[in-house]
């Protein structure tokens, strides 16, 4: 007998996607939580992973609100049937926020010292003078 979670995702996924009779979802338990692998036919893939992942990340986002509830950790893996990409596998980036170094911002970080609202216009000014703008 499937387990609630096993059912209710894929109670989910059949409505979803247009092929309901190929979804498949295999359960199994270790001592990182339960891991659910997501098979669904290779028409229906664009459906679960959704606009920039965004079906995928709501599939999860609903298993961990039930992870909450039975306390318990439900991990989601989507994976690709068949073809030559048949190892191919969509599961979620394991906390990459947290463990890599955040990229450097593109944008200047803004001076830490205060400004006086005539230094700001100094330095405003000093930006202008090639226009032969007056402020």
């Amino acid at each position: 007998m499937a387990e609630k979670d096993q059912e209710f995702l894929g109670y989910v996924v059949a409505a979803i996607v247009d092929n309901p009779d190929d979804v498949e979802i295999i359960r199994t338990v270790d001592e990182r939580g339960v891991l659910l692998e997501l098979t669904v036919n290779p028409d229906d893939m664009g459906k679960i992973i959704g606009k920039a992942g965004a079906t995928a990340k709501a599939l999860r986002t609903l298993l961990r609100v039930m992870g909450a509830k039975y306390d318990a950790r439900f991990n989601l893996k989507i994976t690709e049937p068949g073809g030559e990409d048949s190892d191919r596998t969509y599961a979620p980036r394991a906390d990459t926020a947290q463990s890599q170094p955040a990229q450097e911002s593109p944008v200047p970080e803004p001076e830490t010292e205060e400004m006086t609202a005539e230094d700001i216009k100094s330095k405003a000014r000093e930006g202008l003078e090639d226009l032969d703008v007056e402020i």
